[in-house]
């Protein structure tokens, strides 16, 4: 028997898929908390830079950076995919070949929902302690972003 090296979460939202995806990728810094921090100064903002090629980093109140992720795959409005360049050890990994993958996909239910379905996949090409990872399924996790995800999508809704 295999190990199984991912695990899925969705989210439904109540929102076009169009603007689904650009929450996400446009308020990221809303999303993610700023506890979630490898710098050694406060988070003043976190920077999703939504094309193939762009980091997901955080830059600390004291000017330091700390790319943390890489967009892989950058598909408005339907899909986007980045890695998870963080070691078990909750210290950058380098090597691209020792990182995970996040994808987030948008699909469409209707013209003003969509379900928003994560992926955290490839766990195991970190090595040692990658089990660790599993945890991001639980409530200070993933399920953490994807509920403040949601309430930045109510909150702009209530607004704009």
């Amino acid at each position: 028997m295999t190990e199984d090296t991912s695990f899925r979460l969705s989210v439904t939202i109540d929102a076009p898929a169009e603007h689904a995806f650009a929450v996400f990728t446009e308020h990221f810094d809303e999303i993610k908390p700023h506890e979630h921090n490898l710098l050694s100064s406060p988070i003043a903002r976190t920077v999703f830079e939504p094309l193939v090629g762009g980091t997901i980093h955080d830059i600390g109140e004291d000017g330091s950076v700390c790319a943390w992720g890489r967009v892989l795959e950058y598909e408005p409005p339907t899909r986007v995919v980045f890695s998870w360049d963080i070691s078990p050890r909750w210290q950058l990994e380098t090597d691209p070949a020792r990182t995970s993958e996040v994808e987030v996909r948008f699909t469409a239910e209707a013209p003003e929902r969509t379900r928003v379905d994560l992926e955290h996949r490839h766990l195991d090409r970190h090595g040692d302690g990658w089990e660790g990872f599993l945890g991001l399924q639980s409530a200070g996790g993933w399920p953490l972003y994807l509920e403040r995800y949601q309430a930045v999508v109510e909150r702009l809704d209530r607004v704009g």
